[in-house]
């Protein structure tokens, strides 16, 4: 149980750590401060794992779910740090949203359960595909160095130790095996961070500063604030994060050959609704299943959830020591670059997977897909599109994983639930090679609308 409950933090350890770092980053936080951050994460991830696999009354889908921080929180985070004015409000703005968007998830579980129809495959699949590709320049930032600021940014040394450990992750995932294999990106920032300490980028002050045995104490950054717009963004989020449990639920419960019903589906999101309004409280940030540890329980057939439940008490236990959490803070912003292509990348590669399901041979199912990714992909092409609006409408506008999920499911009511809007046509295939435009219109009038 302990071995295979390790393999469960091994594999999302990174995905948990990962979000802490991109926020505390971009608020500024020192390496002691960041550390405590992370630490927290994975506190609060142990506790949402508890009440997910566990489970109390009628919260926990009492599945082998690993409970940890969204990545699709990351994005509007991270807009509204930059809309506030002093860096030390952003933190508890974040969490005063986190707490209300998490009540209010908690409230609209039995409701949510049953609009499942609302978010099929063509609108979860573009939401996760923008939440990877919403993260991809954070990967190539830090590939650049740790300072946009520093003369040395974006040189070739740190260009060069984030292709590195980018090699290095491929290969232990194309050559190895087993448990290799599911932690090769953890082992790929332990090597990057070795090769990276004869270059002198490498601080290890974090560790040597961190206390063996601490407590993520409450509002350790401030009282929560509440902000509106910071509240509507997050709320978009919930929605999401719900979504995407949803999914994992449905896939899980087909996994351990325990379908998930109505009730079991309401019981899990007031599990991940309520992890994620009490998270905050412990400076931990909003709380979704995590996506890999359900192909980990397929691969190992080990379908026990308290082999899971095991796994979250691991992850409070590295939470209470700020050593263990510290060693995260010794990675080197490029290493941990070169980690996130593979990381971020593969949260949008199964997005695509999710397309490849959506029935993209429909016309409007195309449309769908086409319109919601060009929305909200605009605050990652042209960051000053809306420069013109409120900045507290900017907070949910820079928020492409926000905008682009509002478009994708607004567009999937109108296209495909309302009126004539149910209609089966087919995108219309292009000519084949040599082919004659009246052989093509011969042979594809039956295509045609």
């Amino acid at each position: 149980m302990a071995t295979s409950g390790l393999q469960h933090v091994a594999a999302m350890y990174a995905g948990v750590v990962a979000p802490p770092l991109i926020v505390g980053a971009a608020v500024g936080l020192s390496g002691t401060e960041l550390t405590f951050l992370t630490g927290a994460s994975l506190f609060t991830a142990g506790l949402a794992t508890f009440l997910q696999t566990l489970g109390i009354w009628k919260i926990g889908a009492r599945l082998p779910f690993v409970n940890g921080v969204t990545f699709a929180g990351v994005a509007p985070m991270l807009a509204i740090v930059d809309t506030t004015d002093d860096k030390s409000d952003a933190l508890p703005v974040i969490f005063g949203a986190i707490i209300v968007a998490g009540l209010l998830g908690f409230l609209a579980a039995p409701w949510f359960s049953r609009l499942v129809r609302f978010f099929p495959p063509v609108v979860t699949g573009t939401v996760i595909t923008l939440i990877g590709v919403s993260l991809l320049p954070v990967a190539f930032g830090w590939a650049q160095g740790p300072n946009p600021k520093a003369e040395d940014y974006g040189s070739t040394t740190f260009l060069s130790l984030a292709a590195i450990t980018l090699v290095v992750v491929l290969l232990l995932r194309r050559f190895t095996r087993g448990f290799l294999k599911q932690v090769a990106v953890l082992v790929g920032l332990v090597i990057g961070t070795l090769i990276a300490i004869p270059f002198g980028v490498t601080d290890f002050s974090p560790v040597t500063e961190a206390d063996i045995v601490g407590f993520p104490s409450p509002f350790h950054f401030g009282a929560p604030q509440f902000a509106l717009a910071a509240i509507i963004s997050m709320c978009v989020v919930m929605l999401v994060s719900m979504t995407e449990s949803t999914a994992d639920m449905l896939a899980l419960g087909e996994i351990v050959d325990r379908p998930a019903d109505e009730k079991t589906i309401a019981a899990g999101l007031r599990a991940d609704t309520l992890g994620s309004a009490i998270s905050p409280l412990f400076n931990g940030f909003m709380c979704s299943a995590f996506a890999q540890n359900i192909g980990l329980v397929a691969m190992t057939r080990i379908r026990s959830r308290f082999v899971v439940a095991c796994g979250g008490g691991f992850l409070v236990l590295m939470g209470l020591s700020p050593v263990a959490a510290s060693l995260i803070s010794v990675v080197p912003r490029p290493v941990l670059g070169g980690a996130g292509v593979v990381l971020f990348g593969s949260v949008a590669a199964s997005g695509i997977q999710t397309l490849v399901k959506a029935g993209l041979e429909k016309d409007n199912n195309v449309l769908i897909v086409a319109v919601s990714l060009a929305v909200g992909i605009i605050p990652i092409t042209a960051p000053e599109f809306y420069h013109a609006f409120p900045e507290t409408a900017k907070i949910i506008l820079d928020s492409g994983i926000s905008t682009g999920c509002v478009a994708a499911v607004l567009l999937n009511v109108v296209f495909n639930h309302l009126g004539s809007g149910k209609d089966d046509d087919q995108v219309t295939a292009p000519m084949e090679p040599g082919e004659d435009i009246s052989g093509s219109a011969t042979a594809k009038a039956a295509h045609v609308h």
